[in-house]
């Protein structure tokens, strides 16, 4: 591809929602890619499409909802807070909550079916109608159900009749049989509900539509409108469920649901059938090639150009971004989602074009790490303000702190907080210990699990973590926000400062200012090659150690520099002796039991590095005390 002037300025990669995205944006061309999540729902072989907010849930609804996307007719059902108000309010008398909700949706179910099935009749089958269809026909005349009502509407009259059993059915001959022997009002509502769906399923039969014809596919998305944590919003959640696995067996595929639920109200239902839907689950995951390829047909369709992969990542983009290629730079650092990508990467557009820069370089992405990685930490929180409102809280744990955190060190900063948090979600108390928050934080995607050379983030069949796994790592999405700069946050070595590096050393650094002039040459080099002794046997302890590998890195990069300081001051010895260097060996000192503090308040008490830091730090300051013995160091590594 030719790049013309300003590229930057017509690159896009969508909307952040499926339904602007639709009206507006990408997807109302040829953009959307073929899932195989799509394909399941597409096939009937699922009904449940779950997934995270951003996961694409809604662009494979509004595909369906779509002749291209589905060659039968549709309907998309997406309750709003009136018509999720009327759900949660309905209730029967002699019914579970989640019985009389699932009567609502199949009642809506019905209605759908039955006005689908009259117009399609006429069109399909011609103008000689059977007996059935004219019956359903004359229901939905008969209770005022043949307009297009709003979805809020519709269900208000469906409540109305159902509760007071007034349904007229009269159309279906069955009107004097009802309201006899004292039923309860869910046993008539119940009762009337199946003479209906009968009449509908008999209209669907005699027309032989479900072997000639693509079903009638009924869209249900954005329950999160209407969700809360109130028992209320899980029977409404429960009895659709329970509504749609009764029309999947009931029409003879005549009529199919399809459900788009986020993972995390799915997650928290707990009802007695839920074992009987596992088989109509299908969960949203995306992989990395998958949300490549998404990327490169959105900016193809945006620049309206056959843009190729390496055009992408190598022209319009920065080959390659602190070292790493950009695309894994970008992906790395977005949780596995469309939403995810497509802001992060419209971002960088943005940078770049606000700049008046021809592409986007390596400064533009780092200037849009940051911005994106605060929007994300705040949405994670919005995300899940509902089932976790505590999340954002927990936030202060990490800040300005490694992103590499141990179990022991995550114990100590929780027990700090943990009565005020309590204090504050005194309902979330059971959720608020330290295994709870580890769940938490993990289940939401703020935390990874360290398996092996692996970290594990939700998603997927990961198990969560266990009880006896302690290395935890906050996700590259979320370090830039949270001032995560490395594996931990390591002391700075100032070699310089050393006359008051640390309280409590003060009365050793003015004894060696006092016997500065006593010192000869030979000592400091002595004393000098102490510090480098010392260093080069926690190097090695370093090899064979526990500790992360991030952290081990950056542990290793701070304690070798200590050694290349100590090897620079003792080359400059032959020039006569410099009188600074006990405060070389003092910084050397503080600076090793700095670090052994450090690695303890991350969770390392017990590690060998830990006490072998300690005991480095100790000899050396024995050292400088004034012996004069070989001066071995008492490391705990003579190898």
């Amino acid at each position: 591809m030719q790049l013309d002037a300003g590229p930057v300025s017509r690159l896009f990669f969508g909307r952040d929602d499926a339904e602007t995205d639709v009206r507006d944006g990408l997807l109302k061309g040829p953009v959307f890619r073929p899932t195989y999540a799509y394909r399941e729902a597409l096939s009937g072989r699922k009904s449940l499409i779950i997934g995270r907010k951003g996961s694409g849930k809604s662009a494979i609804c509004r595909q369906l909802a779509t002749p291209e996307g589905h060659p039968g007719a549709s309907v998309l059902i997406a309750p709003d807070d009136a018509a999720g108000d009327e759900i949660r309010r309905f209730a029967l008398q002699g019914l579970t909550p989640d019985t009389a909700k699932s009567l609502i949706w199949r009642y809506l179910f019905a209605v759908h079916a039955a006005r689908h099935l009259t117009g399609h009749a006429r069109a399909a089958h011609g103008r000689r109608l059977p007996a059935s269809v004219r019956a359903v026909r004359s229901f939905l005349e008969a209770n005022g159900e043949s307009d297009d009502a709003r979805l809020y509407e519709r269900l208000r009259r469906g409540i109305g009749r159902l509760q007071s059993a007034d349904l007229s059915l009269k159309a279906f001959g069955f009107e004097a049989a009802l309201g006899i022997g004292g039923a309860s009002e869910g046993a008539e509502a119940t009762r009337q509900l199946d003479v209906l769906e009968a009449g509908v399923q008999a209209g669907f039969a005699d027309l032989g539509c479900a072997r000639l014809h693509p079903p009638l596919l009924l869209l249900v998305d954005q329950l999160e409108q209407v969700w809360t944590v109130e028992p209320e919003s899980h029977a409404l959640v429960t009895g659709l469920l329970l509504a749609a696995k009764h029309v999947m067996s009931f029409y003879d595929n005549a009529v199919r649901t399809a459900l788009f639920i986020r993972a995390d109200i799915y997650d928290t239902l707990n009802f007695g059938d839920g074992d009987k839907f596992h088989s109509d689950e299908i969960r949203i995951s995306w992989t990395r090639e998958a949300l490549e390829d998404l990327a490169l047909h959105r900016a193809r369709a945006s620049l309206g150009a056959p843009l190729t992969r390496q055009e992408l990542w190598e022209d319009l983009f920065p080959v390659s971004v602190e070292g790493e290629p950009t695309s894994a730079y970008v992906l790395r650092r977005s949780l596995p989602r469309p939403r995810d990508t497509i802001q992060f990467l419209n971002v960088c557009r943005d940078v770049a074009d606000e700049a008046g820069n021809f592409t986007i370089t390596e400064r533009d992405v780092l200037a849009a790490t940051a911005r994106f990685s605060s929007w994300k930490l705040q949405d994670l929180a919005k995300e899940y303000l509902i089932s976790h409102p505590f999340l954002r809280s927990l936030f202060v744990l990490f800040e300005n702190a490694g992103y590499v955190v141990m179990r022991a060190a995550l114990e100590d900063r929780f027990e700090a907080c943990r009565q005020s948090l309590h204090l504050v979600f005194s309902d979330y108390t059971e959720s608020l210990t330290t295994q709870g928050v580890i769940d938490v934080l993990y289940g939401v995607g703020f935390i990874g699990v360290k398996r092996g050379n692996d970290t594990v983030y939700a998603g997927g069949s990961a198990m969560p973590p266990l009880p006896d796994e302690d290395e935890f790592h906050v996700h590259p999405c979320f370090r830039p926000a949270l001032n995560c700069r490395g594996a931990m946050e390591l002391p700075a070595y100032l070699p310089g400062r050393a006359r008051n590096p640390v309280v409590g050393h003060s009365s050793l650094a003015a004894a060696i200012s006092a016997a500065d002039v006593g010192l000869t040459v030979n000592r400091n080099v002595r004393l000098l090659n102490e510090v480098t002794a010392a260093g080069e046997r926690l190097l090695r302890q370093l090899t064979r150690s526990g500790l992360p590998d991030n952290m081990r890195e950056e542990v290793y990069v701070e304690i070798a520099r200590v050694v290349a300081v100590a090897e620079e001051v003792r080359s400059e010895q032959p020039d006569g002796g410099r009188r600074d260097v006990p405060d070389h060996v003092l910084a050397a000192a503080v600076y090793l039991d700095a670090l052994a503090t450090r690695l303890a308040a991350h969770g390392f008490r017990d590690r060998t590095v830990t006490r072998g830091l300690e005991d480095e730090s100790r000899a050396l300051i024995r050292s400088l005390g004034g012996s004069r013995g070989g001066g071995g160091g008492g490391g705990s590594d003579s190898g």
